[in-house]
């Protein structure tokens, strides 16, 4: 059976309390998991930033946004590590969604559709 490959990106928030090196060293972590399990994985580093609120009274995190492709089964895994994981404030793993090429209509098409819902 083949297997569905579908497109994801997953957001996470470390402690902005955290040193450098613990905040690498958890960032490389997720990196190394993703790459593991996943294909086609773009790193965006967003830095550190303000929270818009305060978490645990903690009031800045390092934004990591992680573009990648798996089976449907690995970002379930994914979160549950992210959620065990002491450092992360915040995690949200979507489904990216492919968008179909539109069909246009041409104006000779549509202009009988309108003739007839006039009659």
């Amino acid at each position: 059976m083949e297997k569905k490959i579908c497109s994801y990106e997953a957001l996470f928030v470390i402690s902005g309390n955290l040193a450098e090196d613990a905040y690498a060293a958890l960032k490389d972590k997720f990196v190394a998991l993703i790459g593991d399990n996943a294909s086609d994985v773009a790193v965006n580093e967003w830095g550190k930033r303000r929270l818009a609120y305060p978490i645990n009274y903690i009031t800045e995190g390092y934004y990591v946004l992680v573009a990648f492709k798996s089976e449907p089964d690995f970002p379930r895994e994914l979160e549950r590590v992210l959620g065990i994981t002491e450092g992360v404030l915040r995690y949200i793993t979507t489904a990216k969604e492919v968008k179909a090429a539109k069909e246009e209509v041409s104006v000779e098409e549509a202009a009988p559709a309108a003739e007839a819902t006039e009659a």
